[in-house]
């Protein structure tokens, strides 16, 4: 007995079976006119035209698929250019991404060795203070734990999340000690409102501005002088001030003058976690002396605490 013939697809069967077949072909063509020369769709379209003649064909099919081709090429060239400006973007993200955690580990590795010279100076200074001058002693042993307290939640990994109430405290602590050494030599003041103490301030900034005024200020002046660090709100930006009245710029006012290495620290660190809204400042006051300005978004990190007492 013969086997009856095989079933004969549908008409819809046949169908999805020729589009599943052309669909890879339309697309390897789209793809192709996504990324040819135009001159190349010209020729395309000179071959069209010869083969429509050599075929008798109609003329409305040539201008239909020499129209075709174009609209295909301007779509697939704007979805080519977008898909590379998607492709970029996620580059240039992730690059931005990786930068800055390399400047956080740089930063955890700072925050996680306090400078050993400055803990042995002002162990020993309080050593020698207890014979001396019980008194002094006591003070810079109780500023001494004030900057290890303000110092441990950053060695702990807070990272760059950090309060300006929380670096205004280091500073002081570490003044306070600085004080200790150079005695009649240093004076300093802040003028922080309490309303500022909990804008969000990056770690380590605030010390570095202090320090460079102190090493590069104050210390090579026989007097000495005095440090005012101050803070506001200005045009919508945080904007924190630290003055010395030290020997001053060499090459006179510059607006991007300091390169030592702790200062381009402080533009790098501003430039990765706020781009171009954050700038460090140096400029000359005409009374003398350095001033160091950190302009950066203001941002509150929670409700305001009260800030230690501003004169000292």
């Amino acid at each position: 007995m013969p086997l009856p013939p095989p079933p004969q697809p549908t008409f819809k069967e046949s169908l999805a079976a020729a589009r599943e077949a052309l669909t890879p072909v339309w697309w390897r063509f789209f793809d192709w006119l996504a990324v040819t020369p135009w001159k190349h769709v010209v020729v395309l379209a000179l071959l069209i035209l010869i083969v429509a003649d050599m075929l008798h064909l109609p003329d409305q099919i040539f201008f239909i698929a020499i129209f075709s081709s174009v609209a295909v090429k301007i779509i697939a060239g704007g979805k080519r250019r977008s898909d590379i400006a998607a492709r970029e973007a996620t580059q240039r993200a992730n690059h931005e991404s990786m930068e800055r955690r390399v400047a956080e580990a740089e930063l955890a590795a700072m925050q996680a060795q306090i400078e050993p010279h400055f803990l042995f100076n002002t162990l020993g200074s309080i050593e020698t203070l207890i014979e001396i001058d019980p008194p002094l002693a006591a003070r810079t042993q109780r500023s001494l734990i004030q900057y290890l307290r303000a110092a441990m939640p950053q060695l702990r990994g807070s990272g760059n999340h950090s309060t300006l109430g929380q670096q205004v405290a280091l500073s002081r602590a570490f003044l306070e000690i600085m004080k200790v050494r150079m005695e009649e030599r240093l004076d300093y003041r802040f003028d922080i409102p309490d309303g500022l103490s909990s804008a969000e301030f990056p770690p380590m900034m605030l010390q570095t501005l202090v320090e460079n005024s102190i090493k590069h200020g104050l210390e090579p002046k026989a007097e000495g002088g005095r440090i005012d660090i101050a803070a506001e709100i200005a045009h919508g930006k945080l904007r924190i001030s630290v003055v010395d009245s030290g020997v001053g710029l060499a090459d006179g006012p510059s607006p991007t003058a300091g390169s030592g290495v702790g200062l381009g620290n402080v533009r790098e660190r501003l430039k990765l976690l706020f781009g171009k809204e954050a700038r460090l400042l140096i400029e000359s006051p005409a009374a003398g002396g350095t001033r160091a300005v950190i302009e950066l978004p203001y941002r509150s990190l929670g409700p305001s605490q009260p800030t230690p007492e501003a004169a000292s």
